[in-house]
């Protein structure tokens, strides 16, 4: 059977971090740990370095960005050696938009050194911005040597056609299943472009933060929402994401 894949959760973030990142290689769950500190990205990519499933992002999330030096320096420090990066990108939301500036500044820094080298694949953060996020991509020509993973979309048709014609991908989490809207940017996502992701631990699933093998209930609603068998979709995300990592 293929693996379960979640390419967006927030490992380092639960209090049994390190029983977690075992338990993720145990159960044959592809998983992108995604940081929202440079600090934390050490940590996670030694874990990562001793198992076959979890992979360690390096990470600078914009809702922590209140200055624009907030620890790029120190993401830089890393940036060679990380493959992933991520939790990266702009959020335009009320609580966040005074620092939209530096956000910016920010992001476009990262997403230059990464068309610099190439080879990266990015999990990307886009609430109220999806159209910025986009034009910095192509503006600083990322999409054309790394891979871009819009993580959690909740933009709009337009953007999403937008971000389709620039060549992204989308993983799609549980929640997503509770809003016309996603339902409606799942319905046009190119099926060799889906992946799925629980984003855990901020989603839960009966009460209970989701873990990443709880990805298995994503994978079953997206079957049920494309008519197409759970084997089947577990097969062609599995399948997105092999395709997905040989070709960055």
């Amino acid at each position: 059977m293929n693996e379960l894949v979640d390419f967006h959760c927030h490992l380092d973030l639960y209090n049994n971090f390190e029983q977690i990142v075992t338990e993720c290689d145990k159960r044959n769950v592809f998983t992108l740990a995604v940081t929202t500190t440079p600090r934390a990205w050490l940590r996670n990519y030694e874990l990562a370095q001793k198992t076959k499933h979890v992979r360690a992002a390096l990470g600078l999330h914009p809702q922590l960005i209140n200055n624009e030096q907030s620890e790029i320096g120190i993401w830089e420090k890393h940036f060679l050696k990380a493959k992933y990066i991520g939790e990266v990108g702009l959020d335009a939301s009320p609580r966040y938009y005074p620092y939209f500036e530096h956000q910016q500044k920010v992001f476009d820094r990262i997403l230059s050194m990464c068309s610099g080298t190439g080879g990266k694949v990015l999990s990307i953060h886009s609430v109220r911005c999806v159209t910025k996020v986009l034009e910095s991509i192509v503006k600083n020509k990322t999409h054309l040597n790394n891979k871009i993973v819009l993580h959690w979309f909740t933009g709009s048709l337009k953007e999403a056609h937008k971000a389709i014609e620039v060549g992204c991908y989308f993983s799609v989490n549980l929640a997503m299943f509770q809003s016309h809207n996603s339902k409606k940017i799942i319905e046009i996502i190119p099926k060799d472009r889906i992946l799925t992701e629980t984003d855990g631990p901020f989603t839960s699933y009966n009460n209970k933060p989701q873990h990443p093998w709880n990805v298995d209930f994503c994978i079953e609603s997206l079957a049920i929402f494309l008519g197409i068998s759970k084997e089947e979709m577990q097969s062609r995300v599995y399948r997105n994401l092999m395709i997905l990592l040989q070709a960055s």
